[in-house]
């Protein structure tokens, strides 16, 4: 599954990472992709708001990893910063897999270094800075089968 939309502002953004933290549950695992400065933490802040945890969302980039634990029952968020890593094995030296299935662990910078963390993920590439383009791909059965009609939807509107 592939789609693509466009996001015209911070808010845009915001609102939308909101309607996918909804979506998600615990075990899932999405991978943001930008450069500095495209909206992958921004993003992070709306699936929070989602998810109902506990905040401030802000970039994890000097502490790595933060784990931020549900006000409403639902799965912690755990937000990790791939930037500074040097490779899978600094990754997997933070035990994320103890974690991955009863959160959902989103991985900025994680493309090409933490796919290798489950079979199912979600991978979302943000372009542009203050009007956005994201592309969204699911990979494994997670994001093929009931799910990715969900995701479908989202992303349509």
């Amino acid at each position: 599954m592939r789609a693509e939309l466009t996001l015209d502002t911070v808010e845009d953004t915001q609102a939308w990472g909101a309607r996918l933290g909804r979506c998600l549950r615990a075990g899932d695992l999405l991978l943001l992709t930008g450069d500095l400065g495209a909206g992958k933490t921004t993003l992070t802040q709306g699936i929070a708001e989602g998810l109902g945890v506990r905040g401030p969302i802000t970039s994890p980039t000097f502490v790595i990893a933060r784990v931020h634990p549900s006000l409403v029952g639902g799965p912690a968020l755990v937000h990790v910063d791939a930037y500074r890593l040097g490779g899978f094995a600094e990754l997997d030296d933070l035990d994320l897999d103890a974690d991955l299935a009863d959160s959902v662990t989103v991985v900025e910078w994680g493309h090409g270094l933490a796919e290798g963390l489950a079979e199912d993920y979600l991978e979302v590439t943000l372009t542009g800075a203050d009007r956005r383009r994201v592309t969204v791909e699911g990979h494994g059965p997670r994001w093929t089968g009931a799910a990715a009609g969900e995701l479908g939807t989202l992303l349509a509107g």
